[in-house]
């Protein structure tokens, strides 16, 4: 794991006036940094159309692997941010030790000025699934937004199962 955020002041906004997330009561510290690393990378390369999501994965060793959503001029080559951190996540470990993600938080800046958690895309619950069904994704909830855990494998409710 990276150093504690026990000393590490967790400033109200980001830069440019950018409001961020407040952290759940139910977030443990782990799960905090990973939230804060996510939107300390988004604030620093955030480009309206190129670079709008930032995400943060941790492993089952504690390491913490970060992405940017990259956007494509023509759409079908943009990559989400989940998937650059899950990609990073994997180039880190030797290839016979399977990748195992623990927890996962993305962010966006809404146009409120505010940074937001959000759900994976369709592609990257997948994906997420398909390597850490186990895994504790932080979504925000549609009816009463507010910061929650649910487990890779229920963002996909009766996925189909692939044997790697």
């Amino acid at each position: 794991m990276s150093a504690p955020l026990s000393g590490r002041a967790l400033s109200a906004t980001a830069p440019a006036g950018i409001a961020r997330v407040a952290v759940p009561a139910s977030m443990s510290e782990d799960d905090v940094e990973l939230l804060v690393l996510a939107q300390e990378l988004l604030a620093r390369v955030w480009r309206d159309g190129r670079h709008e999501v930032a995400s943060a994965v941790r492993t089952a060793d504690g390491a913490v692997h970060t992405g940017v959503h990259l956007e494509g001029s023509c759409r079908r080559s943009s990559i989400c941010a989940e998937g650059v951190a899950l990609g990073a996540a994997r180039a880190a470990y030797p290839g016979e030790q399977p990748l195992s993600v623990t927890a996962v938080v993305s962010v966006q800046i809404k146009p409120a000025g505010r940074f937001r958690v959000i759900a994976p895309c369709g592609v990257c619950r997948e994906l997420i699934s398909d390597y850490s069904p186990d895994a504790t994704v932080w979504i925000t909830t549609v009816e009463e937004n507010e910061v929650v855990p649910v487990r890779a494998l229920d963002l996909l409710p009766d996925k189909s199962r692939r044997v790697w």
